[in-house]
């Protein structure tokens, strides 16, 4: 976008009744957008769909196909198959709902002329880095299948842009936390681990295992990133504003620093009150013991700046969204 950044954009979100599609929709609303969600409910949830948002569920390829020629201005695709461990036991499922889907849906885009695309990509897409934080530059050498497919659709988003004139960018990020709102993380199979601490604060689970207090970081667990979902949402809605016709552009979001699984679990305690029984366990198989990615690059180019960096703030969030869903449950 140049001349025309505050105006008022025609928008589908794919994905958009899921945890990081669901607060950007929201995000996008606020700013005066028009979205219309597309998600086929498999993971997502259709409560989670903002209620001035038009909704269509089904298969985000086949409805790209049906609604692009209504006159889009662009697609946010956050519509994946998410899971590490299903991706190595099930690739097929991955390669078809990520990359296959992906590539209907740009096919869609080049056949309607719809001119931009934000990707909801991964940094796991690196796989085990040799350095840290990680650098756009880094060489992409995936350890699973589901990082395996995000580079495959970057490659094929690279392909589309500069043949067709699609203005791109990929978001490359690892965990997302935090709520915004009445938006917030919620999933049938839970691998995330904010949410699992969390699950001991409310009584669903009895104690949270660490996998590992021997690795070589400050405490000897291992460091992650953590970045609150609304900042993440921002970054997207820059990344759409700074998008240019032809180019795809690839950026990583992170702290910088990161947290290590002990300064999580210390957060949890801190923000609920509850003492979150932890034991260690074995490390397993091929875990890192630091993966932080670097947003110079986003910071510079995109002018992304992330506000709500305090991690017992982003559990915060997260406890009150939960706490909201426990209580109107009951």
């Amino acid at each position: 976008m140049s001349d025309d950044q505050s105006k008022a954009l025609k928008l589908i979100v794919t994905g958009g009744a899921g945890y990081v599609g669901g607060v950007c929709a929201a995000r996008l609303i606020e700013a005066g957008h028009e979205v219309t969600v597309v998600d086929d409910l498999s993971t997502g949830h259709a409560d989670a769909v903002h209620p001035q948002a038009r909704f269509v569920e089904g298969d985000a390829a086949e409805v790209a196909r049906d609604i692009l020629g209504e006159g889009f201005d662009g697609v946010l695709h956050f519509a994946a198959k998410s899971l590490v461990g299903e991706s190595m036991v099930d690739p097929a499922k991955y390669w078809q709902g990520n990359v296959v889907t992906s590539l209907g849906l740009l096919e869609a885009m080049r056949a309607h002329g719809t001119p931009r695309l934000v990707f909801s990509s991964t940094a796991a897409t690196y796989g085990e880095p040799d350095v840290s934080p990680i650098p756009e530059t880094a060489p992409t050498r995936p350890t699973n299948t589901y990082g395996a497919t995000k580079l495959a659709i970057d490659h094929a988003i690279t392909s589309f842009a500069h043949a067709h004139g699609i203005a791109a960018v990929s978001l490359r990020y690892f965990n997302v936390a935090g709520a915004y709102g009445a938006f917030g993380e919620r999933h049938t199979t839970e691998t995330h681990l904010i949410p699992l601490v969390l699950q001991v604060a409310t009584g669903d689970r009895e104690r949270i295992q660490i996998y590992g207090d021997d690795y070589p970081t400050a405490d000897g667990t291992a460091v992650r990133d953590y970045i609150h979902v609304a900042d993440l949402a921002d970054a997207h809605l820059l990344a759409l504003r700074h998008a240019r016709a032809g180019e795809h552009r690839i950026y990583n979001l992170g702290s910088g620093t990161g947290f290590s699984v002990l300064e999580v679990i210390e957060a949890c305690r801190t923000a609920t009150g509850h003492a979150i029984p932890a034991v260690v366990a074995p490390r397993r198989a091929g875990d890192p013991s630091t993966l932080v990615a670097s947003s110079d690059l986003a910071r510079e180019e995109l002018g992304w700046r992330p506000e709500r960096t305090d991690l017992t703030g982003i559990v915060g969030d997260a406890w009150e969204f939960t706490r909201s869903r426990l209580a109107n449950q009951a």
